[in-house]
């Protein structure tokens, strides 16, 4: 088959997608590049597609086997780490959008994407990176930021993936902290209103950013979806909380089990939403699931139970980040700053970022047991050779 049949293929999948897709959805055609993609311009696959692919095969995706999602240091392999969550969000983004006509490699891509940002140990980590980014004069570390700077800037050696704008768009508004009832995307953006809406929130870190496609809404509603259930069954299996503990006015109209909770709250959504510009709960399932968030932020998030470690966590961002700050100042090429990570990385890349910036990205990018293995070599004392000659 030669490439003129391949275009022509991808040509006759898109006219198919647009003739099935809500007039809401957002069709691959429309998919756009911050440069020319020979790839994405002569290959079969539509664009959106393409994207997801991309993401499933970059070095972050794979980092994402050890990355805490809530618990951190738990000896329990059955607790969630976010490589598990970003694929929930996938699939219950991608079950929202058979359901309302959307484009369900573009929520795929979005949902794959979106929390490649986070450094070791969670929202905790964030908050530890970001006081020595402060420090350093870098700013907030903001993870939605952080994951579009990895698909942009730092994978393929600081080539970046060359995304489309609304994949990227996507990831940097999906905020599933925020507790959202209704959402309605934002259309009119180009990439220089993306690199605007960054550069404002890393000014103003509360600042909220709204989606310019349904299917960014969907994921950055299914991110909730996804987590408020599973973190409550995940608090249970360790013996945080109790699943009588949870509100009975939450039980009585969401459930008390993470799939009992994911089908009421699919179900109600795709009802409330079908044929709308928008994406939204009814009010009195939004309400269920806003007391549900204030449940599992008291009861688990804050509880000081699973935050034992964390002073001594802290205490290893500072020394690391320190530690590795100095190694590039004082050009120590045994570093693993070096080695395991600048050794790959472009000229342009390292010229266009000041030295804090690239041990941000370096820690950033770490697993948790990648992180603890590095503080551990640089705290505890190495047994030296027989002879020193």
């Amino acid at each position: 088959m030669d490439q003129s049949e391949l275009i022509e293929m991808r040509r006759r999948l898109e006219e198919a997608e647009e003739a099935r897709l809500s007039p809401h959805a957002c069709p691959s055609a429309s998919a756009i590049r911050r440069r020319p993609d020979a790839a994405a311009e002569s290959g079969h696959r539509l664009a959106f597609a393409l994207d997801a692919d991309r993401v499933l095969h970059s070095l972050a995706y794979t980092r994402y086997i050890d990355k805490t999602q809530v618990f951190s240091l738990m000896d329990n392999d059955h607790i969630t780490h976010r490589v598990l969550h970003v694929q929930l969000v996938s699939k219950i983004g991608r079950t929202m959008g058979r359901l309302l006509g959307l484009n369900e490699d573009l929520i795929e891509a979005i949902a794959l994407a979106h929390d490649i940002g986070h450094p070791p140990f969670g929202h905790d980590g964030e908050t530890y990176l970001s006081r020595k980014c402060r420090e350093h004069g870098l700013g907030p570390y903001l993870h939605n930021l952080q994951s579009v700077h990895f698909l942009e800037t730092v994978e393929k050696g600081g080539k970046g993936l060359n995304l489309s704008l609304q994949v990227l768009d996507g990831v940097m508004c999906h905020d599933g902290e925020a507790h959202t009832e209704q959402l309605a995307p934002r259309p009119e953006k180009d990439f220089a209103q993306l690199d605007a809406e960054l550069a404002a929130q890393q000014r103003e870190p509360g600042l909220r950013l709204t989606p310019m496609t349904m299917e960014g809404c969907v994921v950055r509603i299914c991110d909730t979806v996804a987590y408020i259930g599973r973190d409550l069954e995940d608090a249970i299996s360790v013996g945080l909380i109790r699943r009588k503990d949870i509100p009975r006015r939450v039980s009585d109209l969401l459930g008390d089990s993470n799939g009992t909770i994911v089908y009421r709250l699919v179900e109600d959504l795709a009802a409330r939403s079908a044929g709308q510009a928008w994406v939204g709960f009814s009010p009195e399932m939004g309400q269920a699931l806003g007391e549900l968030k204030r449940f599992n932020l008291e009861r688990i998030y804050l509880d000081p139970r699973i935050k034992s470690q964390h002073p001594k966590i802290e205490k290893a961002f500072s020394a690391l980040f320190d530690h590795y700050l100095d190694d590039l100042l004082s050009g120590r090429r045994q570093s693993q700053v070096f080695g395991d990570f600048l050794a790959g990385m472009s000229p342009e890349y390292q010229a266009a970022h000041p030295p804090a910036a690239l041990v941000r990205d370096f820690i950033a990018g770490m697993t948790d047991d990648y992180f603890l293995r590095r503080y551990e070599e640089l705290v505890w004392p190495r047994r030296l050779p027989s002879r020193l000659d």
